[in-house]
């Protein structure tokens, strides 16, 4: 099945808004789908004969910087015996100051693999993955304060009493 099969089949079960922009120059294909959305589609991915993506190779996510005011999370399907990659992406909105971290539904129930892929993207970056199983930190230490692979990240001066200096 090549990405345009998998466009009809998205839009066919879920509707035109589900499909929010395409790459096909990239490497796998890139559909972006609302950040809402972003389970439902990979279930169906996952779930329907003709696409069975049953491998998530990769869940990463990125910060684009406050002047875009936008995160991106990037998911890497891969099915195993039709031999095809897709990605997926969804941009969510950064927090404004004092506003709670972006949120986007977890899709930990559907491949394994995204519990602690989810984790590293919550703990480095503070992105809130709604409904994970067990959402905490898994590199920094639980009392650590900030994300640091925001673009606004500030290190702390001290930890429990240790200068924190590059």
């Amino acid at each position: 099945m090549k990405q345009e099969n998998i466009q009809q089949l998205l839009t066919e079960k879920l509707g035109e808004g589900v499909i929010l922009r395409t790459d096909a120059g990239a490497s796998p294909p890139i559909l972006e789908v609302p950040p809402q959305r972003i389970a439902e589609v990979c279930q169906l991915l996952h779930e329907h004969e003709q696409t069975y993506f049953d491998y998530l190779s990769c869940l990463t996510a990125l910060d684009n910087g406050p002047d875009t005011n936008t995160m991106e999370v990037i998911y890497h399907l891969y099915s195993i015996p039709y031999n095809y990659q897709i990605g997926l992406k969804a941009t969510l909105k950064r927090e404004k100051e004092g506003k709670i971290l972006p949120q986007i539904p977890t899709i930990s129930h559907i491949w394994q693999s995204a519990n602690w892929h989810e984790r590293e993207a919550f703990d480095l970056l503070g992105i809130v993955f709604v409904g994970h199983p067990d959402l905490r930190r898994i590199l920094l230490p639980a009392d650590w304060e900030g994300h640091p692979l925001r673009k606004d990240y500030e290190e702390q001066a001290y930890y429990h009493g240790v200068k924190v200096e590059y």
